[in-house]
């Protein structure tokens, strides 16, 4: 199952409709093709679903969602934190 964490847009890339963004201190690159022309901004809080950023969302809303699943992470053994990233690595790999 994947998940979408808010994601805080950290650059843009207009020329080839990207965007990178930091999501709970991990970066990665993620289209902008679903989204139209200067909707996301630098600062924004986005969620993505492999590889596309799917919409906006407020900051405040993004920043209660982080710190519940922070809470979750924290709740987690080791091994259970292991298996949740190499979930994430699928989901992100299934649009490419």
């Amino acid at each position: 199952m994947c998940l979408s964490i808010p994601s805080k847009v950290v650059k843009i890339d207009k020329k080839n409709n990207m965007a990178t963004v930091d999501t709970m201190g991990i970066q990665r690159d993620a289209s902008l093709d679903l989204m139209s022309e200067g909707d996301v901004q630098i600062g924004d809080y986005v969620l993505l679903h492999i590889g596309f950023i799917m919409n906006k969302i407020d900051e405040e809303g993004a920043l209660l969602s982080l710190e519940t699943y922070r809470k979750i992470i924290e709740a987690m053994d080791e091994e259970d934190r292991h298996k949740a990233n190499l979930e994430d690595d699928e989901c992100q790999n299934r649009g490419a």
